[in-house]
């Protein structure tokens, strides 16, 4: 268990590279961020591996009345997941459950078109899948983003983060082949306390990694 602080995300990144280094190599790998803070942690890690780096923006569908209790999830390249046990228990109607996923879908091409603009998704079918983010709290959103991937059938799913509580990161460890954080403090109160600069990612900021990443992928060798 370690207890570590950041300075800041690039250097979360920088150490998770290193961590994820050593259980490579990865064949047709690719990274994910969750943006927006997952993106800077993101970018170091597949510029350490040698990876594609592209987003995965999740949305949760929130319960009518209980937007903090998640019914489903909508995740990047269509995936769309429901969580049968709280339709069930809230007896949420089929039109409501439309309402709602229509209203995220649209705000996922939403922060889609302003992120990616016309690249196209990843193929991820067979692929390793190393799902990155700044750091993890409950995992709500780790947790829609894995079984929203596993609709794509990858071959392997890693989770990795600069920092998350314990009981998270073994809660993670049960749906995702294998979770990589670098700190596991027992008292933990926000990811924020666990980084000296926590500033916000700006849109601008994600937009420019991205490009920078992208076009060095484009690059001839």
């Amino acid at each position: 268990m370690s207890d570590r602080v950041f300075a800041d995300r690039v250097e979360a990144g920088r150490l998770l590279g290193k961590r994820l280094e050593t259980m490579g190599p990865f064949e047709r790998a690719v990274v994910l961020a969750l943006p927006r803070g997952g993106v800077p942690v993101a970018f170091e890690v597949a510029q350490k591996l040698g990876l594609p780096l592209d987003l995965l923006i999740v949305r949760k569908l929130g319960a009518p009345g209980q937007e903090e209790l998640a019914m489903g999830a909508i995740a990047t390249g269509n995936a769309l997941v429901y969580n049968d046990r709280v339709l069930r228990g809230l007896g949420v109607s089929v039109e409501e459950v439309e309402r709602v996923t229509s209203k995220e879908r649209a705000e996922l091409e939403r922060r889609e078109r302003l992120y990616r603009g016309d690249r196209p998704t990843p193929e991820l079918d067979g692929r390793t899948i190393i799902l990155v983010d700044d750091g993890l709290a409950t995992g709500s959103t780790m947790r829609a983003a894995i079984t929203a991937i596993r609709q794509t059938r990858p071959a392997r799913i890693i989770v990795a983060a600069g920092v998350a509580p314990p009981e998270t990161v073994a809660a993670l460890g049960e749906e995702a082949d294998d979770v990589v954080c670098i700190s596991t403090p027992s008292l933990f109160m926000g990811v924020g306390q666990w980084f000296q600069d926590f500033s916000q990612t700006t849109d601008e900021e994600v937009r420019a990694l991205l490009d920078s990443a992208w076009n060095k992928e484009a690059a001839p060798s």
